[in-house]
């Protein structure tokens, strides 16, 4: 008979609940991380048992440990795992019980993994996302320094004769030493963002997908590489309104009674893949003139975030559909369900 084990996982220990075979018990124990105890424990089953985590922090080591044992390890949806348990009593080893009943019922709610490779490209985006991030920073405290001395600029400021008028202020010692060392900051975050644009470049080339979705106006290859790793197979969702939940950018629902009630969107997703679609969304309103009439109509109506909202909603279907027919930007898209119009004008078509 085949073990199966539920584990509560957390940083310094796990939690398990496993069948004893012999005795018909559900049994528990905690295993702290720290020495030889996990391993012990595990190696105490035949190869082939299979144990149930929810989705939360990574775990690589354990998820070598496994493979290493001969174990499978499934991931389940937090969110699904805990709605089987409706008490309010919420303890280690009760979480643990419920992951090892689910799987023993044949109710676990497995989710789609990555492989190992994908998920250290992954990684490559984050850390990509995050330098930008701190190098906008740098640049708004240069931009602050500068508009303290009347020097407004805007964008202008980062060109050289822009660069060259910031470095001729009149600072006293602790603010001219404040910018002499955020240009040097702002000089290594450029080399180091430039050095991982090539690194995303080679990804992007290795993988005909990003290809087809950077034919789409705005997308380039860090929305189209985080888009193909993100979603994996297409087949997973199956229609775009899923994988537009998926991303978060579904509004928010509290209906009841017949009354339809709709909040801002439920940011229920990767927050990175969210921020990169809105950014893409905004080039894309720019670009492509079904998008950009989109944008103006809701953005003189409602708000510019409601607007790059909706425009980013909107390019998350139109990426869906290239993934799922493999057609370009310059097809026609037409399915049921779909809008009356087509969702990208084809060659020569008019867009007025």
């Amino acid at each position: 008979m085949q073990h199966f084990i539920g584990c509560d996982m957390h940083t310094r220990y796990q939690v398990v609940a496993w069948l004893d075979q012999e005795t018909g018990e559900i049994c528990a124990r905690r295993l702290e991380h720290e020495g030889q105890e996990v391993e012990k424990f595990y190696r105490q089953f035949k190869p082939g048992a299979v144990v149930g985590l929810e989705a939360t922090l990574p775990m690589l080591w354990f998820e070598r440990l496994l493979e290493g044992l001969g174990h499978e390890w499934w991931i389940g949806d937090a969110a699904a795992i805990r709605a089987h348990d409706v008490r309010a009593q919420k303890y280690d080893e009760r979480d643990a019980r419920n992951i090892e009943d689910l799987l023993r019922t044949g109710r676990f709610p497995r989710v789609w993994v990555p492989s190992r490779e994908e998920r250290d490209l992954r990684q490559l985006l984050v850390h990509r996302m995050k330098q930008v991030r701190t190098r906008t920073q740098v640049k708004n405290q240069l931009h602050a320094l500068a508009i303290s001395q009347g020097l407004c600029w805007k964008r202008r400021l980062w060109s050289e004769k822009g660069r060259a008028e910031l470095e001729k202020l009149e600072l006293l010692p602790w603010a001219a030493r404040r910018r002499k060392e955020l240009l040097e900051g702002l000089d290594r975050l450029d080399e180091q963002v430039r050095e991982l644009d090539r690194a995303v470049e080679e990804a992007g080339r290795e993988r005909p997908e990003v290809a087809l979705l950077r034919t789409h106006p705005g997308v380039g290859t860090v929305v189209a590489l985080a888009f193909v790793l993100k979603v994996g197979p297409i087949e997973r969702f199956a229609n775009s309104r899923k994988l537009v939940s998926y991303w978060g950018l579904n509004p928010s629902e509290h209906s009841s009674g017949g009354r339809q009630r709709l909040g801002a969107i439920s940011k229920q997703g990767n927050s990175m893949m969210r921020w990169l679609l809105i950014e893409a969304a905004q080039t894309a309103a720019r670009l492509d003139p079904q998008l950009r009439r989109i944008y103006q109509r809701l953005k003189s109506r409602r708000h510019s975030g409601i607007a790059k909202v909706a425009v980013a909603r909107r390019l998350v279907v139109r990426l869906f559909w290239m993934l799922r027919t493999r057609h370009n930007y310059a097809r026609l898209v037409r399915m049921s369900g779909s809008p009356s119009s087509a969702v990208v004008p084809q060659d020569g078509e008019s867009t007025v």
